[in-house]
């Protein structure tokens, strides 16, 4: 939250409008720019000079001080009082980041106060527009990427939309499709008038040009195939009635991705993704937006009657070069089609035909059966499928029903061989329930197949996301192959449905004018050989190097959980480790404390007292802590206690780690505990020196903010929000977090800014200030969490508005750039990814908003991904070079690593933190353990709801919550 600056009229202060006002032109005003080369960047800024430099700046600062005040000591979690902050709010596709840039007083140019009006916010989306682009960047080497968008002329037809009733209802996508196939099949030639329509699904059907009707009802009857070729078949007839609705505006569109409109006309868009999406839903297996088959590539078995399917993305997206076919390689978990008897005994890793099953074999059949479709294989070429409800509690040999009003009682066993002569051989094993619970069928399991084709939407364990990863892992050059094999493979020009409408697309990638930022130069200890550093290729290695500011731990302590770790390896873990951290008190406060596992409160409880009790009441600084590499919900439980429940900053490590003691994994142990106990690792050379444009000039606070939510199928837990902000200003380095509860799978931070009556203090105000959002919530987050930073600021003074850069920063997305020549390893790096630093703001973004793809790191395996930067609001009004070289400068920053990272660090530390709260919640009401990917058990709460209906998580100690305890 931003911190007060008191006025103070012998500071200079630097006026900041907002966009609503005088957009500031280019060609008046250059940007400073950070200087980025052979050496570091001199102090003065001198735009006449080149950028190679080659002798690292002198430190005086007095003359940007004058403008922003005074900087924080390095040891202050909070600014001073004396320096007024602004505001960023950085966040990847589920993460946002606010810039804020504040002036002094809260004055613009005649010196009066600023409300929220007049700032400019807008009270409803009505009146909301997103930030214009400020012009293109022109920073750093030009090169050409190219991107997987396919160009898509656009149809010359009107559009029509009809809405489509269905009676009786049908809430299966599938089963409307065939009603309406069946419609066209009969009706095509005659009634639509040689119109081959698209259709949803749903409730719309799209036509190029009108039908010969306004209204029509249809009477359609449909063969139910599920009941096999020779069996008996079920008609069922349905009312279907199709009635004219809107005309798409294509001039509308034009206009649009000509940028002459900012509102993009979204029903034209839907109609002409759904067209280029008709012929593949009947082809394949349709899962959002993308499609799947078998026959595509050959599936690749998980393990547990898993197997990976491989597909392709589908998406039409407005752009600069006009419409724009967004094709990806796409790859699933779905549940093989095998005989259920057959994946039971691969879920459960043994033969089931001779063995009874435990209790907890059927808990774990139950969970994985629940809601999967099966097909009977009893009754010859009749194929009734069914979706499984549950698992009976007893061996098919003791199941009886009723078989008449009577009661008259019969055995499953009995039945099947009555009914269809079928001789049950495993009546050990329990039937499948199919059907609801009033009236439930058993299906004895040797009798049913999985039906083909269910995607798996549970948690995968670490196995099978290995295994899935060897998959989906594909370096740039086979992914673009694939990517051009797939679009030939879908002959668009064949397409009958694109014909119809009128779309053509190419079948060629879009070549893309890109730039390659330069690396940040990084600022170390003067005490250490090396006193400054330049990344190469996005990464770099601490040797000959000190932190800038390194932490004492005078006082820590050793907890080992690990049965196989003696505690002579233990000890020499420990030492190599304050060795490698060197400001690291050689011995523990207590001697190491070794303990089991299901007993880690009474442990943790022990060690704390006991080391208080040593050091005459001053508390630990460090907790080392041994887990095995199978822990269970250890981590998790060790992390609330110390957390939430006695105050002490923790650091796991894993028992394969404390055997092997790889220099490598000390050094990275050594960063995230500096950080941890209130350090900083590097900084930018550019911040100390007060070069980076507006963030230098003026009190900034950079937020970064991240929304978890649950897994599927967890519907009673919360969603977990997150806000971190930097307390360092200028060098916003050190990143402080907030979590809190919310509403299931709530997107919007609840907690931004709220009030509160306190009996002592009366009314309060307080709260937070903001993984991923979607272009559909874009609106809706930014007016409701704009506003909420607009009250906090007002809370801490009357008028205080503080101006702000808004960004949403996208991951989940599917734009990859590819270099134009895989063969010139001077445009890639090792792993044939595009180098890091590039970034793309025209041909592929959108037509007039500012937006911009940045791959800030090298990549390691597999196709990088660039973050999709979107700046929704900006009333700093940042050039295009300056928010881009700010975001991939930030990206050098990451306290864990000595690499460039994929999302700016302060979107990345908010969902560290939204992920270690998930671990905050209580225990108490967990249903048999599921356990996440990390191999640590999830949990649901079982404290007091609060006012939102929400179970709140337990309070952060005081200690933890001003240190970047997430990392």
């Amino acid at each position: 939250m931003p911190i007060r600056q008191m006025k103070d009229s012998s500071e200079q202060h630097l006026v900041i409008k907002t966009h609503l006002q005088n957009t500031m032109n280019q060609s008046q005003k250059q940007p400073k720019t950070a200087q980025n080369g052979k050496g570091p960047p001199h102090q003065e800024l001198q735009n006449s000079k080149p950028h190679n430099q080659t002798s690292p700046p002198t430190k005086n600062r007095g003359r940007r001080r004058g403008r922003g005040g005074r900087k924080s000591d390095q040891n202050d979690v909070f600014m001073r009082p004396s320096s007024r902050p602004c505001t960023v709010a950085h966040k990847p596709v589920n993460q946002v980041c606010d810039l804020v840039g504040s002036n002094a007083n809260g004055a613009v140019g005649n010196g009066r106060s600023l409300c929220a009006t007049e700032m400019g916010f807008p009270t409803s989306s009505k009146s909301l527009s997103f930030a214009p682009r400020p012009g293109y960047g022109q920073v750093g080497t030009k090169c050409i990427v190219k991107a997987n968008h396919f160009f898509a002329e656009l149809p010359d037809k009107d559009l029509n939309q009809y809405d489509v009733t269905i009676t009786p209802e049908v809430a299966s996508r599938t089963v409307n499709r065939a009603i309406m196939a069946e419609l066209v099949r009969l009706y095509k030639e005659s009634d639509l008038g040689m119109r081959l329509p698209a259709y949803d699904g749903r409730k719309s059907l799209y036509t190029a040009g009108e039908l010969p009707f306004v209204w029509k009802e249809f009477k359609i009857k449909l063969v139910d195939e599920l009941d096999g070729i020779n069996g008996p078949k079920r008609v069922r007839e349905y009312k279907v009635v199709i009635k004219f609705a809107a005309r798409a505006n294509m001039h509308h569109l034009g206009q649009f991705l000509a940028g002459k409109r900012a509102d993009a006309p979204q029903e034209a868009l839907q109609i002409l993704d759904i067209v280029l999406r008709e012929l593949s839903t009947k082809r394949y297996c349709p899962i959002g937006r993308s499609f799947f088959s078998p026959s595509i590539r050959t599936p690749q078995r998980l393990g547990d009657g898993l197997e990976s399917w491989c597909g392709f993305y589908q998406s039409i997206r407005p752009t600069q070069m006009g419409l724009s076919l967004n094709i990806d390689m796409a790859s699933a978990a779905f549940i093989e089609p095998l005989p259920v008897i057959e994946f039971v005994a691969q879920l459960l890793g043994k033969d089931v035909l001779s063995r009874t099953l435990s209790d907890s074999d059927r808990v774990k059949i139950k969970k994985a059966l629940r809601g999967v479709k099966v097909e009977v294989t009893h009754r010859g070429t009749v194929r009734r499928k069914y979706r499984v409800s549950g698992l009976t509690s007893q061996p098919t040999r003791e199941l009886v029903f009723p078989v008449d009003d009577n009661s008259t009682m019969k055995s499953v066993v009995e039945y099947f061989q009555e009914m269809y002569g079928f001789t049950i051989q495993h009546t050990h094993l329990p039937c499948l329930q199919v059907g609801n619970q009033k009236k439930a069928n058993y299906l004895p399991m040797e009798a049913c197949k999985i039906v083909e084709g269910q995607r798996y939407t549970k948690r995968l364990n670490e196995r099978q996301i290995t295994a899935l990863l060897k998959v989906t892992c594909q370096r740039p050059r086979d992914r673009e192959n694939d990517i051009l094999q797939t679009v030939q493979q879908n002959a668009y020009d064949q397409d009958l449905y694109a014909k119809e409408f009128g779309i053509k697309i190419s079948e060629k990638l879009a070549s893309v004018e890109a730039r390659i930022l330069p690396a940040p130069w990084l600022k170390y200890h003067e005490n250490g050989k090396e006193k400054d550093c330049l990344p190469q290729v996005g990464q770099w290695n601490m040797m000959n190097k000190k932190m800038i500011n390194g932490m004492t731990v005078s006082r820590w302590a050793c907890i080992n959980f690990s049965r196989s770790v003696q505690e002579s390896v233990a000890r020499g873990f420990c030492n190599e480790l304050a060795q490698m951290c060197q400001e690291f008190n050689p011995e523990p406060v207590i001697p190491i404390h070794n303990a089991r596992p299901d007993q880690v409160e009474k442990a943790l409880k022990h060690v704390y007292h006991s080391s208080m009790s040593k050091t005459k009441g001053k508390e630990l600084e460090l907790l080392l802590a041994i887990l095995p590499d199978n822990n269970g919900s250890l981590y998790g439980d060790l992390k609330r206690i110390c957390e939430t429940d006695l105050g002490i900053i923790s650091q796991c490590c894993l028992t394969k780690h404390v055997f092997k003691i790889s220099k490598q994994y000390l050094a990275n142990v050594s960063l995230k505990i500096n950080v941890k106990m209130g350090g900083r690792n590097t900084v930018l050379l550019d911040a100390i020196s007060c070069r980076i444009p507006l963030v230098s000039d003026i009190p900034t606070i950079i937020f970064g903010a991240d929304v978890t939510h649950p897994e599927n199928g967890e519907d009673s837990s919360p969603s977990i929000a997150a806000v971190v902000a930097s307390q360092d200003w200028p060098e916003v380095t050190k990143y402080a977090g907030l979590v809190c509860a919310q509403a299931h799978r709530q997107e919007l931070i609840q907690d931004l800014y709220k009030t509160w009556h306190d009996p002592v203090r009366g009314t309060v105000s307080g709260g937070m200030i903001r993984d991923g959002v979607s272009e559909g919530q874009f609106y809706q987050v930014l007016l409701y969490e704009l506003d909420a930073i607009r009250k906090a600021c007002a809370s801490l003074e009357p008028n205080y508005q503080p101006p702000v850069t808004f960004i949403i920063v996208q991951k989940r997305h599917h734009t990859r750039l590819f270099a134009n020549n895989h063969r010139d390893r001077s445009s890639t790096d090792r792993s044939g990814n595009i180098l890091p630093g590039t970034v793309v703001d025209s041909k592929i973004c959108h037509p007039t908003e500012f937006d911009f793809y940045l791959c800030s790191h090298a990549g390691i395996q597999g196709t990088s991904r660039p973050a999709h930067y979107h700046v929704l609001w900006d009333e700093n009004n940042f050039t295009a070079d300056g928010i881009q070289s700010l975001t991939n400068n930030l990206c050098y920053t990451y306290a864990r690593c000595t690499r460039s990272v994929s999302v700016v660090p302060p979107a990345y530390y908010a969902h560290l933190a939204a992920f270690r709260a998930r671990f905050y919640m209580e225990p108490d009401m967990q249903e048999n353990g599921s356990t996440d990917g990390s191999g640590h058990t999830s949990t649901k709460s079982t404290r007091a709801v609060g006012e939102s209906g929400v179970r709140p998580l337990p309070a952060l100690k005081e200690n933890v919550k001003r240190v970047m305890f997430y990392c």
